[in-house]
């Protein structure tokens, strides 16, 4: 069964930086898109970036500029990205998921970052 295992997230001060990582295992294949979301308490979960395995990268605006998508294409990694998150802002506080695929793909179990003030 293929699994997408995030790690990377923790507790950062306004300003800092976080690399987040997602890994699948079990796959056999390239996913076309991965990307990572997040909810913070009491919103809806947000595209944050999106990465496809050929083309452009995409990024929501509130995070332009400060974080970097990209992912590993090495012939043994191709199910592999990151997430370097930098400026970190208070409002960037949330669970950070893994996706394969869009919305109807597959999901990680979400890593929690947190943004002091």
């Amino acid at each position: 069964q293929v699994q997408l295992v995030e790690s990377g997230g923790g507790l950062v001060q306004a300003g800092g930086s976080l690399r987040l990582s997602c890994v699948a295992s079990g796959s056999t294949f390239t996913f076309n898109t991965m990307g990572w979301f997040r909810q913070a308490p009491g919103q809806q979960r947000e595209l944050v970036a999106v990465a496809p395995y050929i083309g452009r990268t995409n990024y929501a605006d509130s995070v332009k500029d400060r974080f970097i998508i990209f992912r590993d294409n090495a012939k043994n990694a191709k199910n592999t990205v990151y997430l370097q998150m930098n400026s970190l802002k208070p409002e960037d506080t949330a669970v950070y998921y893994c996706n394969a695929n869009g919305e109807e793909g597959l999901w990680g179990r979400g890593t929690q970052v947190t943004v002091s003030s």
